[in-house]
């Protein structure tokens, strides 16, 4: 769902930008809040794994096909401020280096598929386990309601900015009608991923799901001693550390390697045909003011690299380093957002 250049006028895709903006720096200040020196590299391998199922274009109906945008995946395992940024991190590399997404629609597409999706998977994450039977099945049910109902948040979002700033005379009944309807198709495939996903995260280190953290990780209360803080390490166990931590290197491992698989691998598979905003923007008259990329003469222009013939090797090159960008980017970004804080934690402890 990548907007390219054109579709939105200069003041909304300037409002876009601006919003986005606000978003990311109010995020990285948020995100202190739920960075831990633990948790940062597992932040940075989120936007590796986003990007490289990005890639992973899946058939939704005849000529057309969906991928994950991210946002609820992200929001469930890191938190809602975090996830944020791993989605601009994310976009931002897709722009910059493969030509995916507009330049300057890319406040318009860090809002869409960043800020929106995951404020809506956050909200009915959380308010689903407010309601439902509290167990392991809640968060699974959570997951997949959350990560649906993000994708045609997205969808209808889109519409009302091109309600907005359009730069196509076309029916905007139709637009909305036919971009949900695409968008809840992709959401099925969103939710199925996510879910599969987070669970696999559960079944090995629950404590590290952010946003199930008092469903996975509950509370122990001993009379007469504090109750447990719900973000607290778990007790040493065989699985842990001498120092009471469990090791995340074997997690982190195993999701690179997931990870790079997805981008070498099964990315060849992917569907070929146009994505969700791509088909109704060619049925619909839209597609028409897209303007090229600026950037479409990279080296790695539609995920692959310039002059290797050999598709398969093409492909897989360009998501490597796809996916080494994103890692080393995001994963910079989230250790100095923590490190930010270590004076200030470090004060309070001595206090």
């Amino acid at each position: 769902m990548h907007v390219p250049d054109g579709f939105l006028n200069a003041p909304v895709s300037v409002a876009t930008g601006a919003v986005a903006a606000v978003a990311v720096a109010g995020c990285l200040r948020g995100a202190r809040t739920e960075l831990a020196e633990r948790t940062a590299p597992l932040a940075g391998l989120v936007s590796a794994f986003v990007f490289a199922v990005q890639m992973l274009n899946f058939p939704v109906a005849a000529g057309t096909s969906g991928h994950l945008l991210g946002g609820a995946l992200a929001a469930i395992l890191v938190g809602p401020y975090t996830g944020v940024l791993c989605l601009a991190v994310v976009l931002l590399m897709q722009a910059l280096l493969f030509a995916d997404g507009g330049l300057t629609a890319l406040g318009t597409n860090i809002t869409l598929m960043g800020v929106v999706t995951v404020v809506v998977a956050y909200v009915v994450f959380r308010g689903l386990l407010r309601v439902l039977p509290r167990g392991p099945g809640a968060v699974g049910v959570a997951t997949f309601a959350a990560a649906f109902l993000s994708v045609p948040a997205s969808a209808i979002a889109f519409t009302g900015l091109y309600a907005i700033g359009g730069t196509a005379d076309v029916s905007l009944g139709r637009v909305l009608a036919a971009m949900t309807g695409v968008h809840l198709l992709i959401g099925i495939g969103e939710a199925a991923i996510t879910t599969a996903t987070v669970g696999a995260v559960l079944a090995v280190r629950p404590d590290l799901v952010y946003a199930a953290r008092d469903v996975s990780r509950p509370r122990l209360e001993i009379r007469g001693a504090p109750a447990a803080e719900p973000n607290a390490e778990p007790a040493a166990g065989p699985a842990a550390t001498p120092g009471g931590r469990r090791p995340l290197r074997p997690l982190w491992v195993g999701g690179l390697v997931t990870t790079l698989v997805c981008a070498t691998f099964v990315s060849f598979y992917a569907s070929a045909e146009p994505d969700g905003l791509e088909r109704v923007a060619t049925d619909e008259g839209i597609a028409e003011e897209a303007r090229e990329h600026d950037l479409a003469d990279s080296p790695l222009a539609d995920y692959g690299v310039e002059n290797v013939d050999n598709e398969r090797l093409s492909i897989a090159l360009a998501g490597t380093a796809g996916v080494a960008v994103t890692l080393a980017v995001g994963s910079g970004l989230f250790l100095a957002a923590r490190r930010r804080t270590a004076p200030d934690r470090d004060e309070t402890e001595r206090v």
